[in-house]
């Protein structure tokens, strides 16, 4: 496990309260909903492909536990969380699902209330999927990506943050669109389209939470590489997908945080991209912890160690001046 002195300290304080605090603030209450929703890019600008049909599915048979995912999206758009006395922070949340759909609420409402309720404006990302049958599928999801911390500063009045401040997060293929915004987040992969895409697309800081990262077939998320590329993608396409072999000394302040157990998505994905982003001397935290499996979120961390995550992830965001 890979924890600096202020981690290790922040660890053994928080240890002996982390199962108080996730019975008290890590509950999972049915319909849970944002504050308002909008759309990220106007009205016919994007033609969903023929037959795409958006749906939600509920996967959890508890009806106090919502745990929904969203196919087909053909409406990509931020759902926002507003904090009642906000901060001036704004958290960019893009949730995972193997590029096959995108969770609402393990890895994008839970997290977003979290925050919200420390003063931060969080806006949970719904992105296209590159396996719908888009015209260039392997580019819509970076595309979202880079139109919502635009769409996000441009609203900046409106929704009480700093422009200055806005960080995106991800969560497994999630974390791949948001390693991918990470050293891409200038790649010109959609025509501007109003005023808002004069604004930077590169986040002020980005956090992966066991991401997806490379496309690396020894590493990779299989499903997800083979939505994302396809099953035999040129070694030129490989390595423009996978955030590792793209590090750049210009990139965001990035944090890491992977579980040495996950059977899902291979933790050297996220310890690639570490090794890669230090060795060029671009500025990154990495928290590798012994149990947590795949997909843990908030719930899934209940007398583990790894419970202290958010609050390692909200240090760490102050300590870049984001919250």
């Amino acid at each position: 496990m890979t924890l600096d002195r202020r981690a290790l300290l922040t660890a053994s304080l928080a240890l002996p309260f982390a199962s108080a605090v996730v019975k008290e603030a890590w509950t999972r209450p049915a319909g849970l909903t944002p504050d308002a929703s909008i759309a990220l890019w106007p009205d016919g600008h994007i033609k969903p492909p023929a037959g795409l049909v958006e749906a939600a599915v509920q996967r959890s048979d508890d009806p106090s536990a919502s745990d929904r995912m969203l196919q087909g999206i053909t409406r990509p758009r931020l759902d926002i969380f507003r904090p009642e006395k906000p901060n001036g922070a704004a958290v960019i949340l893009a949730p995972g699902g193997g590029y096959r759909y995108v969770v609402v609420d393990k890895e994008g409402y839970e997290l977003a209330r979290w925050l919200r309720a420390r003063g931060v404006t969080v806006y949970v990302l719904f992105y296209r999927l590159p396996g719908d049958g888009w015209t260039n599928g392997a580019d819509v999801p970076l595309a979202d990506a880079q139109r919502a911390v635009r769409l996000v500063r441009s609203r900046a009045g409106a929704d009480g943050i700093d422009p200055a401040r806005v960080a995106f997060g991800g969560f497994s293929a999630g974390g791949q669109v948001a390693t991918s915004l990470l050293t891409r987040f200038d790649a010109k992969v959609y025509a501007p389209v109003d005023a808002a895409d004069t604004l930077p697309a590169r986040p002020d800081a980005v956090a992966a939470i066991y991401p997806v990262v490379s496309m690396d077939p020894t590493i990779t998320h299989v499903v997800s590489r083979e939505k994302l590329i396809g099953t035999h993608p040129d070694a030129a396409r490989e390595k423009l997908h996978s955030p590792e072999r793209n590090v750049r000394a210009d990139q965001p302040p990035l944090w890491l945080l992977h579980a040495e157990d996950d059977d899902v998505v291979k933790v050297e994905n996220s310890a690639r991209l570490r090794g890669a982003t230090r060795a060029i001397g671009a500025p990154v935290e990495a928290h590798f912890f012994e149990r947590g499996g795949h997909g843990f979120g908030l719930m899934k961390t209940a007398g583990l160690p790894v419970a202290i995550w958010p609050e390692l992830l909200s240090s760490w965001l102050g300590s870049h001046r984001i919250v």
